[in-house]
């Protein structure tokens, strides 16, 4: 197989959604982040071979809007584009879509990445009202057209509220991660300072200058203002203050607040990824190699967000690695009761012993490795657009911190996980 490496990254700035972004389409969030990525890099947009992006909340103007963004970004026409989705690791999956794609030797440079717009979220009409819709493209005479109108009824007008929930259980994320921190047993004092770390981390990365380097500027009309940071990071907070937030899931048991949640962000990012040979051809400077990834499933009832850990475990298993060989390491913060319930996993032999074939743990993450310049909890997340922001950071901190492995990982909807180990250049 063909070496795939990654070389370089950016993002837009991740901004809370229904800010400055709110009059936006997804697509040209996608388009601000791809083109960005040319400028950066110097790459001729005729030499791109493909361009695939991840997205979880989708316009109907632009069901692939991977193409759109292409194209608005200077992309050729004559350049296949393609989305897809996967929940939180929506933009993962178009990354390893694109490893794969290098790996048979089909293309030699891809851009993979991923956007979402929460801002620009579809509001459905209800369904008897969608019905009547539908049914009026078939309307013709005046007489149709007074008929349907003296169909309509004022409970048509009242609009279906976008909901982050699990289809199949009817539970929102959060009401998972509140069992699930239970069962682990992570306190909300724990959460409170694990969220705390994480802004405090993302605030003092940004002002050393990590972040700006990953972060490409925005500016919109009409007054083209340059938006250069993300607006959710909070460097003042402090765990006496996110202890008095009340919980936001569970209202009388629960330990998740607004706080030590991931907020709703609107964002795109993208990754340039090369068969090594065309890199040496062309001249570009690798940051990482590629070198395994995988996609995990579990249980939707028990096991929604403990992607990681089964991810994480069966790569490393793969490798014949431990964790202990890792000097990076990089996972999705959705929630921090579903970080620590991970952390405490991975830690655990008998959650190795009864859930990961294993006769031992995985081992303890030494958190001087772990999200180092904070994560989604600060950062913010933008669904189908972590997973390229994830694997940005983790090829940064390698060339940063010099260390030889980076380890990734998030979980999804849908009771997922991803890993993915990259390899300093």
């Amino acid at each position: 197989m063909h070496k795939v490496v990654i070389i370089d990254g950016c993002r837009t700035p991740f901004l809370r959604s229904g800010t400055d972004y709110a009059d936006l389409m997804s697509y040209q969030l996608g388009a601000f982040a791809i083109k960005g990525l040319l400028t950066k890099t110097g790459l001729d947009p005729a030499l791109v071979d493909k361009v695939a992006m991840g997205n979880v909340i989708s316009n109907i103007k632009t069901p692939n809007v991977a193409r759109e963004a292409a194209l608005t970004a200077g992309i050729p026409s004559t350049v296949p584009c393609h989305t897809v989705s996967q929940a939180c690791i929506s933009a993962n999956r178009a990354i390893a879509d694109g490893c794969l794609e290098i790996m048979a030797g089909l293309a030699d440079i891809v851009i993979a990445g991923g956007v979402d717009h929460t801002s620009d979220t579809p509001i459905q009409f209800p369904r008897k009202m969608r019905r009547k819709l539908f049914n009026a493209q078939r309307l013709k005479t005046v007489g149709d057209n007074l008929s349907f109108l003296a169909s309509l009824r004022p409970t048509d007008f009242v609009p279906e509220r976008p909901q982050v929930a699990e289809y199949t259980t009817g539970r929102v994320m959060g009401e998972d991660c509140d069992i699930m921190a239970a069962r682990f047993q992570v306190s909300r004092e724990e959460q409170d300072e694990y969220a705390v770390r994480s802004h405090q981390l993302a605030a003092r990365a940004f002002e050393e200058g990590h972040l700006p380097e990953e972060i490409v500027e925005v500016s919109l009309p009409p007054k083209f203002k340059p938006i250069t940071r993300d607006n959710g990071i909070r460097g003042d907070s402090t765990v006496a203050a996110v202890s008095k937030l009340r919980p936001a899931f569970d209202k009388k048991f629960g330990t998740l607040t607004a706080a030590n949640s991931s907020f709703l962000t609107d964002g795109a990012a993208a990754v340039l990824l090369m068969s090594e040979e065309k890199a040496k051809e062309l001249g570009f400077t690798p940051k990482a190699e590629v070198v395994d990834f995988v996609f995990t499933g579990q249980s939707l009832e028990k096991e929604l967000l403990l992607g990681p850990a089964y991810a994480v475990s069966k790569l490393l298993k793969r490798q014949e690695m431990e964790l202990k060989d890792i000097d990076v390491i990089e996972f999705h913060e959705a929630f921090a009761g579903q970080i620590l319930s991970n952390l405490k996993a991975l830690a655990s032999d008998e959650f190795a012993k009864e859930n990961l074939g294993r006769v031992q743990a995985v081992g303890t993450i030494a958190m001087d490795k772990f999200n180092l310049w904070g994560g989604s909890l600060s950062i913010g997340h933008p669904f189908g657009a972590t997973g390229a922001r994830i694997t940005t950071t983790t090829a940064n901190r390698l060339q940063q911190e010099g260390g030889t492995y980076g380890l990734l990982a998030a979980c999804a909807a849908g009771a997922h996980g991803h890993a993915m180990l990259l390899k300093k250049r």
